[in-house]
């Protein structure tokens, strides 16, 4: 049987959801036979924080009505499961907690080692995208356009990139990259996107160059972005795509959350200034029960002479697992400057394929 392990920070592993000893076996049976290890997780309150992030969740039939009253997040990719007997083919339960599929053993059992076998990292594109989240410890922080930098940074390294727009106010990544006149859907094209999205089909539709894919936002009706929308865009990318840059709203709504719990790694931009210290730590604190590792940027320059730090300790209350110093950083104003050519419009923007 495969090992219980915890969840490496580069791989993603199924989501058991069982307390139900016999049944346990059987799954985890199955999951040795499809190449994968699993994580646990014996009731919703221990599956919460993996509940997001991981690739494939199996609910057994014992926490079916748990689930519901817990409320867990709709996401793409939930199976309820049971033995034959024990389950009926519930599809009202199934479809109120978000399972597309009831599967019933022991009929089920190579449908599921197919699906264990997806999972596995022998799959085909050797695991999930790695996924970065950006935040900004106050307006004005630059977590737009460093998230751009990041985004074109990877692409130019060959690394087949998102850049993920989560910011409804942010005025949209496009113009940061100065791709508002590129073709392909935005998220109001996606507004009513759930379950399992095709990721070839969501790369060739949307703004690209080369190796940099951009979902943003348009400049028409403000639309309040579903978490089911962001839940099944987030999955199709970490599918489909090598790296995951989001760049995430200071006030957290739902949609972000779907996207801050599927990062592997978060990052807060502080400039190094008390104001924008004081700010930051209520971000930190919004964010931290959603993520698995946290690190600050400082920015400089530092008019008060704050050490980065003193400001990425104000900020977490201790020390944060990352903390980077950019010394100089563009200024956001920048990206916005008129140009003739699309890739004049900001520093960070891509050359032309």
């Amino acid at each position: 049987m495969p090992p219980r392990t915890s969840l490496p920070p580069h791989r993603r592993l199924p989501l058991l959801v069982t307390s139900d000893g016999d049944l346990l076996d059987e799954l985890l049976r199955l999951a040795a036979a499809g190449g994968t290890e699993v994580e646990l997780a014996a009731d919703p309150a221990a599956a919460r924080s993996r509940w997001l992030p991981a690739p494939l969740v199996l609910v057994g039939g014992d926490q079916a009505q748990a689930c519901l009253r817990a409320r867990l997040p709709r996401r793409p990719r939930t199976v309820l499961v049971g033995r034959s007997g024990q389950l009926d083919p519930n599809w009202e339960i199934a479809e109120l907690i978000g399972a597309e599929h009831v599967a019933t053993l022991p009929a089920a059992e190579p449908w599921l080692v197919d699906r264990f076998t997806e999972c596995a990292p022998h799959s085909g594109t050797g695991g999930p995208a790695r996924t970065v989240a950006v935040l900004g410890g106050r307006g004005g922080a630059g977590a737009s356009v460093l998230a751009g930098g990041l985004a074109v940074t990877a692409a130019r390294a060959h690394l087949r990139t998102l850049l993920v727009d989560a910011d409804p106010l942010g005025g949209g990544l496009d113009l940061v990259l100065g791709w508002e006149e590129l073709d392909g859907l935005r998220w109001p094209a996606l507004h009513d996107a759930d379950g399992r999205v095709d990721a070839p089909a969501l790369v060739r539709a949307l703004p690209h160059r080369g190796d940099l894919v951009v979902l943003s936002w348009d400049r028409g009706e403000l639309l309040a972005l579903p978490a089911q929308a962001m839940a099944a865009t987030v999955d199709a990318a970490r599918r489909g795509r090598d790296f995951v840059v989001v760049d995430l709203p200071r006030q957290l709504d739902d949609a972000a959350v779907v996207a801050l719990q599927a990062a592997d790694q978060a990052y807060v931009v502080v400039p190094a200034e008390l104001r924008a210290t004081a700010a930051a730590a209520r971000v930190v604190a919004a964010v931290a029960p959603h993520c698995t590792a946290l690190g600050v940027i400082v920015r400089g320059p530092a008019p008060g002479r704050l050490k980065a730090v003193e400001v990425a300790r104000g900020t977490t209350g201790g020390t944060p697992t990352t903390l980077v110093l950019l010394r100089r950083h563009p200024a956001p104003g920048r990206v916005y400057r008129g140009g003739s050519r699309p890739d004049r419009r900001s520093g960070i923007a891509p050359r032309a394929e």
